[in-house]
């Protein structure tokens, strides 16, 4: 897409499950909006998604197919490309060369998860190596799981994967556990596997188990890992927007953060966002930026109504 000088009411930035619903919303309350996305979406390695009523077990692409296809139907405009850089204003620059003018703008960035250097690891992401237990835990459940010692956060995620299976290990790895988190893990029946993660053992594209590095592997059928999660959130710091203690950017109930006529939603702003919180936060994002629009037509609108028009007589030269 070329350069558009025409001014859009909001542009929105990425077109997952936030973004979309968000231009879906105002896409239907007749605002003319732009979705710009990259085509390369956080779940992207999943299979499949969960906890979506109604879209539970839709293949993740899938979803933003069908998600895409009704903002077209409503007359969004859907732009592959990438946002590098926005002015205040706000006026959005394309890597493509496009700059897009707005009155108010979202972004639905999401996040980037920076998984532990280990071998094996990378190559099994979204399949049987896992994030998150509420989105892939019933499918691995009553089966050998285990997780990685890789964060700190790692003897509570194991506490809670206990939930799905009665066979769960945690890989110590490089974790020094307190006496109080060793006789939770206990309590709870997680074992404790001491020593350091070699590697994650794969064989016929399965995973198969972990190598300690003393040379002892204990079979697994799944992993579970809590990755660093980093937010896309370029776009909003540039603009002003200060990270809060979290790492995160904050924003009130409705996505709207302190930078006047900018909104983000989904895991740029929340890590625990799945596909329908984030698509409710888009929902919410939507309703209070087009009430803010509406404000702002109607201020303008009585501004004009109060501007006394110059009587046609009375303009010069003109013939009756």
């Amino acid at each position: 897409m070329s350069s558009n000088d025409a001014l859009y009411d909001a542009v929105v930035v990425g077109a997952g499950a936030g973004g979309s619903n968000a231009a879906l919303v105002l896409a239907r309350s007749r605002r003319r909006i732009a979705v710009v996305d990259s085509g390369t979406p956080r779940n992207a390695p999943s299979a499949h998604l969960h906890g979506f009523l109604s879209r539970d077990g839709m293949a993740p692409r899938a979803l933003l197919d069908a998600g895409h296809g009704e903002l077209a139907r409503y007359g969004a405009e859907l732009i592959t490309d990438e946002a590098v850089a926005v002015e205040p204003g706000f006026r959005v620059r394309l890597a493509g060369g496009a700059v897009l003018a707005a009155r108010r703008l979202v972004v639905a960035t999401g996040l980037r998860d920076e998984l532990p250097d280990l071998p094996g690891l990378r190559e099994r992401w979204g399949r049987d190596v896992l994030h998150c237990p509420y989105c892939h835990g019933y499918e691995v459940r009553d089966r050998p799981l285990g997780v990685l010692g890789t964060s700190p956060a790692a003897p509570e995620q194991a506490l809670l994967v206990r939930q799905w299976s009665r066979d769960v290990v945690l890989f110590a790895h490089t974790l020094s556990l307190t006496d109080a988190q060793r006789e939770r893990l206990t309590a709870r029946g997680v074992h404790i596997a001491e020593g350091t993660v070699e590697r994650l053992v794969v064989e016929d594209d399965r995973l198969r188990g972990v190598e300690l590095a003393q040379g002892r592997g204990i079979p697994r059928d799944a992993v579970f890992v809590a990755p660093r999660m980093v937010p896309r959130d370029e776009l909003l710091t540039s603009l002003g927007c200060v990270r809060a203690e979290d790492g995160f950017v904050p924003t009130d109930r409705t996505g709207r953060t302190r930078v006047p006529g900018v909104w983000a939603v989904g895991n740029v702003v929340d890590p625990r966002a799945l596909v329908a919180g984030s698509a409710g936060m888009g929902s919410a994002a939507a309703f209070a930026l087009n009430h803010d629009l509406v404000e702002e037509d109607v201020e303008r609108a009585v501004e004009e109504h109060r501007t006394p028009e110059v009587p046609p007589a009375l303009v010069p030269g003109a013939v009756w």
